[in-house]
């Protein structure tokens, strides 16, 4: 899934497969870290860094929803999928608070369709008001951005300022999925659970989305990652022909194509240009009195520096592509 985190001008609000202690909710109070338990080596560093780096790739994917046309236009008719559904709950407004949102279904820009409803505070300004809420549920919605969604979404807005008018907001909101999928290609990722999100537009040409939890479970065709104590946020420019963005990320991780767990950051922020891989940044994954740190190049080559003892001293340095690095397999480590 490197696709659109920049095709949003074209694209993002992702937040597709987030599990808040095993299907949303069952969480009170912080999840502890694990301890990282993977012991990092030459023979297994390429594939562990491929699998915590697309790990925290296909959780920032899910900050990207509303680039759908949830809260930003669609890719053709310019009004985003919110707007008619707000539309729909201004005659039943009285004054009071917690409008209902009658279900409407809307198709999708190329297959597909989107169901709406909820409660809203104020559909006449229009404004999101913190307790307002939308129950989305997707049906295989492809809006031509690459991805197709399918499943049910909750969000509850925890706060909101800006104009929905002018799609110029930051809002801050509590995402719950029951058995959403995004699919890109031949990938799937499927998750319950929820997390919080934001997305801020008010910087003209530009656009920050975010999300960040206590516990996500990813599931995808091949495995299942668990992230604790995580956060993935992305910025994208427009003010370029062809958009830039900045992307960051930390957390834990426990996957089934590793042998234990393992911790993640990225001390130096990646940043590149349109869908293309980084040309800048570093990401490093700190193992069991190991680590290895992933350096970005260019966007074609990317180095990988191994600290097998923990001495933090580098032992071994491999160089090899974005492109082969993304092609190792997965299995145990």
């Amino acid at each position: 899934m490197q696709r659109k985190a920049v095709t949003l001008f074209a694209s993002f609000f992702l937040v597709a497969g987030c599990g808040g202690g095993g299907g949303g909710g069952g969480v009170t109070g912080p999840v502890p870290s694990p301890g990282p338990t993977v012991a990092i080596t030459s023979n297994n560093a390429m594939e562990v860094a491929k699998v915590s780096y697309a790990t925290a790739l296909d959780s920032s994917e899910f900050a990207d929803l509303s680039g759908t046309g949830l809260f930003i236009g669609g890719t053709s008719g310019g009004s985003s999928k919110l707007d008619g559904a707000i539309s729909s709950a201004k005659s039943g407004s009285n004054g009071q608070s917690n409008v209902p949102i009658p279900a409407q279904t809307q198709m999708c820009e190329v297959a597909g369709d989107v169901t709406i409803s909820g409660e809203i505070a104020d559909p006449i300004t229009p404004t999101l008001t913190a307790g307002d809420f939308f129950e989305i549920d997707y049906n295989n919605c492809d809006d031509g951005l690459g991805d197709v969604t399918d499943g049910l979404m909750r969000m509850d807005v925890d706060a909101f300022t800006g104009d929905l008018v002018s799609e110029a907001f930051d809002l801050t909101a509590t995402l719950t999925m029951e058995l959403l999928q995004i699919r890109a290609g031949l990938e799937t990722v499927t998750s319950d659970g929820d997390v919080t999100a934001t997305i801020d537009t008010t910087n003209p040409l530009s656009l920050f989305t975010g999300i960040s939890g206590q516990s996500m479970t990813l599931d995808t065709n091949q495995s299942s990652e668990i992230m604790t104590n995580f956060s993935s946020s992305m910025t994208v420019d427009a003010s370029q022909q062809i958009p830039t963005y900045m992307r960051s990320s930390s957390g834990t991780l426990d996957s089934t194509q590793l042998s234990g767990v393992i911790r993640y950051s990225t001390p130096v922020t990646f940043q590149g240009i349109g869908s293309d891989f980084p040309n800048a940044g570093e990401f490093l994954v700190q193992g069991a009195t190991s680590s290895l740190r992933l350096i970005a190049q260019n966007n074609t080559d990317v180095s990988i520096e191994i600290d097998s003892d923990g001495d933090g001293n580098v032992d071994q340095t491999i160089e090899t592509t974005w492109a082969e690095l993304m092609a190792q397999g997965a299995g145990s480590i």
